[in-house]
Parts: C-alpha cells; structure tokens; sequence
C-alpha cells in the first residue's frame, strides 16, 4: 500500500504541470509580444441639444410685414398661453378689414433632441407637402382650400426644422363679401415669408 504523501504527490503532479504551462503561455516566455489589456468602452457622450427654450413668438415677425399679412391687426400680436412655454410658445395675429379676413400664427416648439424633431417634423411634412429650399434643415408647405356654407377659405401651413426645434406658420384669410377664398399664391407667399423670419429669429438667438 502507497503511503497518503506519494499518493497526495501523484495526484497533485498533472495540476503544478498544467498551471506551469498555463503560465509558460499567457505571462512567461513563450506568451505573445503584442498582448494588451483590452481598453474599457468608453462612456457616449449625450448629443447636445441646439435650442434649449422657443423664443419669443410675437418678435418673430416684425410690424411692417404684419401690416401685409394681416392689415389691421395690432402688430404686437397675442401670445397663447399654453401649459409649457418653456418648451412651446405661439403667437396669433388676426383682424377683419373690408370683409377681408386674415389669421397669422407662429409657433415654436423645442424637442429634447433632434432626434425627436425629426419624427415630429416628418409627421408634419407627409403627404402632399410641398418643400421648400433654404429654409432651415428642412422645410415644407402645405395649402388647403375649404368651403363651408358657400364660404372659401384657404390656408397655407409652413412646418421648418431646425436642430432640436420646430416652427409652425400657419396663415389663412377669406372675403365675406364675394366668399371666395384669398389666391393660392398671395396665401402661400404670406406665409413662406412669415416662415423666414421666425426661422431667422430662432437661429438668430442660437
């Protein structure tokens, strides 16, 4: 019968050779030369948002074109008062003038990213949207004609994107008198060029 040392010693042999070789391969002289630690990931930054608040809708369109748009309307316009302005401000001027109707609206609103301005913006844009060049990261224009008891009404709606923001014009008029709706061109002029200057003021402010 073995004695417990030499049997310990048999069974413990394959082991210390095993672990010997291990080393021999990973850390001693025959382990590789160009074997580095791997690197830890690093963190992904979060992409910064371009516009952090809307600024102020009423400014966005200055008094001489409001005068066109929307003759006698008071060129200060009237805030809307919504229920996050911080991330959503409109502003609305509207007046009657020789049975002419007018109502011009801008509003702004601003996304966490633009990510989400992107979705919101292609909402917006789908369909029969027509784009518009150099307004923005992108921009479209969509115009509806409605009746309703013989009475036209056209409106025009610009919805432009810029980072993280979105700006909305939307601008319609009718004549009570003939009840025919304003031309598809002097609505869709009114409100491309209503649509510029609130983007200007947005990107101004940057």
């Amino acid at each position: 019968m073995r004695s417990l040392p030499l049997l310990l010693a048999g069974r413990l042999l394959p082991v210390v050779v095993l672990a010997t070789a291990g080393w021999a391969w990973t850390s001693g002289p025959y382990a590789p030369d160009d074997v580095q630690p791997a690197a830890a990931p690093r963190p992904q930054a979060k992409p910064v948002a371009k516009y952090d608040k809307p600024p102020e809708p009423c400014a966005a369109v200055d008094a001489a074109v409001v005068k066109k748009l929307v003759p006698g309307a008071k060129t200060a316009g009237k805030e809307i008062e919504l229920t996050d302005p911080d991330r959503r401000r409109t502003c609305s001027w509207s007046a009657l003038k020789n049975f002419d109707y007018r109502w011009l609206d801008v509003s702004y609103e601003v996304f966490d990213s633009q990510k989400s301005a992107e979705a919101a913006y292609k909402k917006h844009g789908a369909g029969d949207a027509q784009p518009l060049a150099d307004l923005g990261d992108a921009a479209a224009l969509k115009t509806v004609l409605t009746t309703k008891d013989k009475q036209q009404t056209r409106e025009a709606v610009v919805t432009a994107r810029s980072g993280n923001a979105l700006v909305t014009i939307t601008y319609n008029g009718c004549d009570f008198e003939s009840r025919k709706a304003p031309t598809a061109a002097s609505i869709q002029e009114g409100a491309e060029a209503a649509a510029r200057a609130a983007v200007e003021q947005l990107t101004a402010g940057a």
